[in-house]
């Protein structure tokens, strides 16, 4: 199935980080983040860099913190390891930071707009940053900025994004069989119509030839680029 790449906007993103609906969708999206196995793709994806090196871990567009959570508890760390969630809502919550710590990993929650934290002075360079379910909100000439941003604070950028694809559309309608409410139901059908295929992120990531990129689908739903420094 070809279909245009097009981005609408998702009912989560408007909703207050209060309200029930947004907040039972947040559920929901733990849920299908398991299904899809994604903190599981970007572990395998992150162990290009040796455990030793895992001491700074970003997560942009980190919502709850519930996927990087269970990307760490896949990982292997450096002592003092710290995992920063940027987020524009301050919604990563005292239990989720508490497993963060019991896990062996200090946590850090930045309330910020992930264009005005990438550019700032005072935000540092990390050994990784990672994307969840986040790049596809972005048009092309923004998604370009976000990845020229992240390219000049990390070594290891690793994106898991919904795979544009008529299989992972026909999953996307299915959501309501497991459960899902009707801000998820939406949401998941508006990020397949605004996902990757092929080399769509690669053509965007900086050019030059410092890096290493590999993109590409991964099981029947997700796609997955990773930009590693040479």
């Amino acid at each position: 199935m070809q279909m245009a790449r097009r981005v609408e906007p998702e009912w989560l993103d408007e909703l207050p980080a209060t309200d029930a609906r947004a907040q039972r969708s947040r559920r929901d999206l733990a849920r299908v983040n398991a299904l899809m196995s994604n903190a599981g793709i970007v572990a395998r994806a992150m162990r290009l860099m040796p455990a030793a090196r895992v001491r700074s871990i970003a997560e942009i567009g980190a919502g709850d913190g519930a996927f990087a959570l269970g990307l760490a508890r896949r990982l292997s760390r450096a002592e003092g390891a710290e995992f920063t969630l940027l987020d524009r809502q301050p919604i990563v919550g005292p239990a989720t930071a508490g497993a963060f710590v019991r896990g062996g990993w200090k946590v850090r929650a930045v309330e910020a707009d992930v264009f005005d934290w990438l550019r700032a002075e005072t935000t540092p360079r990390f050994d990784a940053i990672v994307a969840n379910l986040f790049l596809h909100h972005f048009e092309p000439a923004a998604l370009a900025e976000l990845l020229r941003l992240a390219a000049a604070r990390t070594p290891l950028f690793v994106a898991c994004e919904p795979r544009r694809s008529g299989v992972a559309m026909l999953g996307s309608r299915l959501l309501g069989l497991v459960g899902c409410n009707d801000v998820t139901r939406h949401d998941a059908v508006v990020s397949v119509r605004a996902g990757f295929r092929d080399s769509e992120l690669a053509a965007l990531w900086p050019p030059g030839d410092a890096w290493e990129l590999d993109e590409g689908a991964r099981g029947l739903f997700s796609h997955v680029f990773v930009a590693r420094r040479r």
